[in-house]
């Protein structure tokens, strides 16, 4: 039998040293494949074996790793012009809920720069009707501190995560924020501890349309418990233009036509009542100075929103507990649909403006069958007790009316939820 030949030897070889590459999935994003052949088989094996040596000890910095685990039942009643919407055939929605949740969550932090990571599992139970494939990427974000000094911070992150995970609301900030972050965070020793978060969102990247966000808050006043925050952002940026759903429906304007400001104030007390618990009174109002009368409205504005509530209680250590009650005024034109958080009255799909929630479909100039999550009012309850350092069980109680009836249909929503969280 004759010996390969020398060009087949080194066929050979390069495919070696290319499945030996291959073999690293977790080193693939560093060397192309396509640059393979021109690299010398040595200097990959060196590569490759250097870089399995490379430790976070070297690198710098501390990686965190912890998760949650959830179970959660949840029974809701939605009542639309004496109607259940929930619970029958053809329902868009179960009257009787079960989750399995589970997050896994990622931290890394050197002395100037970080990185952040949620991934989020959420399924519904069921041997029929069940699902196994809802993952979600919750939170993935990178940050460097510009500045650094002993009264002043000054960060910059860009990526993902929940508005609601930087500026604070009862009633919106439900929308991710898939942008860049910039935060200023100064104290004034003896007067208050100041702070500017303002960053940038994509609403959709096809037609360039961003949201613009901007936060100031005034904490520890008077070296107090009180605190002050004003934020606003601004959904409406395109002009007189016209955008485009999935679907290639036309959305029109009027359902970007937000720019919503909120003004909170609030006040924590220290153990109050002798009972060593933290002790938390808040209340906002709320105003969208862009929004207009139209058919939908009955020619009317409808652009203010409230809410007030108080909260005891900090969860630490096993056998703490804490509980949180507000109440919540929010009109059909304060905040949009897509962004509303709090109570609501459970219209998820249909949308306000427009037949669908993302805002394509026909133009609703009926106020009797305007959708959407808001014009609502309504109160939440929740009740968090920790069983263990690890356990907590959670309850939440909730219902609304709507609050203008005579637009949309007349609604009833109430909401019962109870959940295991075990952390690690």
């Amino acid at each position: 039998m004759k010996p390969p030949s020398s060009s087949i030897l080194k066929r050979l070889g390069s495919l070696t040293a290319l499945s030996l590459f291959l073999s690293q999935p977790m080193f693939a994003d560093t060397i192309d494949a396509r640059d393979v052949n021109e690299l010398d088989i040595g200097v990959i094996r060196d590569w490759i074996n250097n870089k399995r040596q490379v430790t976070l000890k070297e690198i710098g910095g501390d990686l965190s790793i912890s998760g949650e685990m959830r179970t959660e039942y949840q029974t809701t009643s939605e009542v639309r012009n004496k109607t259940q919407q929930r619970g029958w055939e053809g329902a868009n929605l179960p009257r009787n809920e079960f989750d399995v949740e589970f997050n896994l969550m990622m931290d890394y932090r050197s002395d100037r720069t970080w990185a952040v990571l949620k991934l989020e599992f959420d399924n519904d139970m069921g041997v029929v009707g069940g699902s196994l494939n809802k993952l979600k990427l919750e939170k993935a974000y990178l940050g460097v501190r510009l500045l650094k000094g002993n009264a002043v911070n000054i960060d910059i992150e860009a990526g993902r995560r929940r508005l609601s995970t930087v500026f604070d609301s009862r009633v919106e900030f439900s929308s991710f924020m898939d942008g860049m972050l910039l935060r200023y965070d100064q104290s004034f020793l003896g007067i208050a501890d100041f702070y500017v978060h303002a960053g940038v969102l994509v609403i959709n990247q096809k037609w360039t349309q961003f949201a613009y966000i901007t936060e100031i808050g005034l904490m520890n006043m008077g070296n107090t418990g009180a605190y002050l925050k004003y934020s606003v952002i601004d959904w409406d940026t395109k002009g007189n233009k016209f955008t485009s759903g999935d679907l290639g429906a036309p959305i029109p304007k009027r359902y970007y036509q937000f720019v919503v400001n909120q003004l909170l104030l609030g006040y924590i007390f220290q153990n109050v009542f002798g009972l060593n618990k933290t002790f938390q009174i808040y209340g906002a109002g709320l105003y969208n100075p862009v929004a207009h009368g139209h058919q939908v409205t009955a020619g009317k504005k409808a652009a203010w929103g409230a809410y007030i509530g108080f909260s005891v209680g900090q969860l630490k250590q096993s056998r703490d507990w804490s509980f949180d009650a507000n109440y919540q005024w929010v009109a059909a034109q304060a905040v949009p649909s897509f962004d509303s958080a709090g109570v609501g009255n459970g219209s998820i799909f249909q949308g306000f403006y427009t037949a669908n929630v993302n805002g394509t479909g026909a133009l609703i100039t009926n106020p009797a069958k305007a959708g959407g999550n808001t014009n609502f009012k309504g109160f939440q309850m929740t009740l968090d007790y920790m069983l263990t350092n690890n356990l907590t069980f959670e309850q939440m109680w909730q219902q609304s009316v709507a609050l203008n009836r005579h637009i949309g249909p007349q609604q009833k929503f109430k909401q019962y939820e109870i959940e295991l969280i075990y952390g690690f």
